[in-house]
């Protein structure tokens, strides 16, 4: 769907992860694995978490393929249960267009929790998700809260109001909007750090 390159997300992730001297870091909602094999190749050490068995085999055979098995390691999680890690584990967190899945503000509390609890004191948690400004944004049907259903498929959107109530243990750094892909999706990068 995206392509094998980059997002723009990871680039400026990568970025602040490397002025941060982060060496390990979690990334929730893999997808293919494109943002996980660039964190590896730039050598950071990728724990990577999707909900699709499907795409975890992907990411593997990627990983095997390219001779990065001693920097990625995936497994296949519902980020609606608690993540299997011990507190303190990771130097950051990365996940592109995972928070604006269909969880609702609650979910997205306790993801955040969650988060936090597994991330160092300092560590950043970078994520993206679609915005109010997004063309598809009120259309398709209203599942409650931000979340709307267009072709079979629930989109959570953001304001910046939203983005700055999930906090809870993190400050924010930063909030930047960006255009991504064809459409094109009007996306917010969010920078926090955890307090």
């Amino acid at each position: 769907m995206f392509g094998s390159e980059p997002s723009y997300s990871a680039k400026i992730a990568l970025e602040k992860f490397k002025k941060n001297k982060v060496k390990h870091i979690i990334e929730l909602g893999a997808g293919l694995g494109r943002d996980t094999i660039f964190f590896a190749k730039n050598s950071i050490k990728v724990t990577a978490l999707d909900y699709s068995p499907t795409a975890v085999e992907i990411i593997k055979n990627k990983t095997n393929s390219l001779g990065l098995g001693d920097l990625i390691e995936v497994q296949t999680h519902d980020l609606r249960q608690k993540l299997n890690f011990k507190d303190y584990s990771f130097d950051g967190c990365y996940s592109h267009m995972l928070y604006c899945m269909a969880f609702t503000n609650f979910e997205l509390e306790n993801l955040n929790n969650e988060v936090c609890r597994v991330l160092n004191k300092d560590s950043l948690n970078i994520y993206t998700v679609r915005n109010h400004s997004d063309a598809d944004y009120k259309k398709g049907t209203h599942r409650g809260e931000d979340l709307y259903e267009m072709n079979g498929y629930i989109v959570h959107y953001f304001s910046d109001e939203k983005i700055k109530k999930l906090l809870k243990g993190f400050k924010n750094l930063s909030i930047d909007h960006f255009d991504e892909g064809d459409f094109p999706r009007k996306l917010s990068l969010v920078i926090n750090q955890k307090i």
